[in-house]
C-alpha cells in the first residue's frame, strides 16, 4: 500500500463519525434518566473469583496441633483439679491454658485465661469460672493457681 492510500485511510478513520459528533444527546421517552451514582456502579470492580481471597487467607491461617498429655501430666492435672474442687467455696484464682479446636480446619489454638473457679460440672466435664467462661476439662493442659496477698480471688 502506498503512502497516499495510507493517509486517505487514516483520514477516513479519523472522520468516520463526523456525521454524529454534532447531534443532540438522545433522551429516552420510555426510560428515566439514570443518576450518576447508579451509572458509576456499572463500572465498579468485578470480582470474578468471589470468595477466592477469603479461601486463600483461610488456607494460610496457621493452627496448632493438639498436645497429647502423658499419664504423669494427666495425674498432675487431676490433682490440681481435685484441689480446686475442694476449695470451690473460696473461688480460687486460676490461670488455665486449654486447647480450642478450630471450627474450619484441623488443629486449633491454645488459649490462656485467668479467673476465679466457680464450679466444676463433673458430668459435662467442664470448669466454670465466675465470669461464665466454660472450659472443657479434657482440653486443659495446664492450671496455675494465683494467690494474692489475702489468699482471695483477685
Amino acid at each position: 500500500m502506498d503512502r497516499g492510500t495510507q493517509q486517505l485511510r487514516k483520514y477516513k478513520d479519523i472522520h468516520k463519525y463526523d456525521d454524529m459528533t454534532n447531534l443532540a444527546h438522545h433522551v429516552s421517552k420510555t426510560h428515566p434518566h439514570m443518576p450518576v451514582k447508579d451509572r458509576a456502579a456499572q463500572f465498579a470492580p468485578f470480582a470474578a473469583l468471589s470468595g477466592h481471597y477469603e479461601a486463600v487467607r483461610e488456607t494460610a491461617r496457621l493452627t496448632e496441633d493438639r498436645i497429647e498429655l502423658d499419664e504423669n501430666c494427666k495425674a498432675i492435672l487431676d490433682g490440681k483439679l481435685q484441689n480446686i474442687y475442694e476449695h470451690l467455696d473460696t473461688e480460687p484464682a486460676l490461670s488455665v491454658t486449654y486447647f480450642v479446636p478450630d471450627p474450619k480446619k484441623s488443629g486449633g489454638a491454645y488459649v490462656t485465661v485467668g479467673g476465679c473457679a466457680k464450679k466444676i460440672r463433673e458430668y459435662e466435664r467442664t470448669l466454670i469460672l465466675t465470669d461464665g467462661t466454660e472450659i472443657p476439662i479434657d482440653e486443659i493442659i495446664d492450671i496455675d493457681e494465683i494467690v494474692d496477698n489475702d489468699g482471695w480471688c483477685i
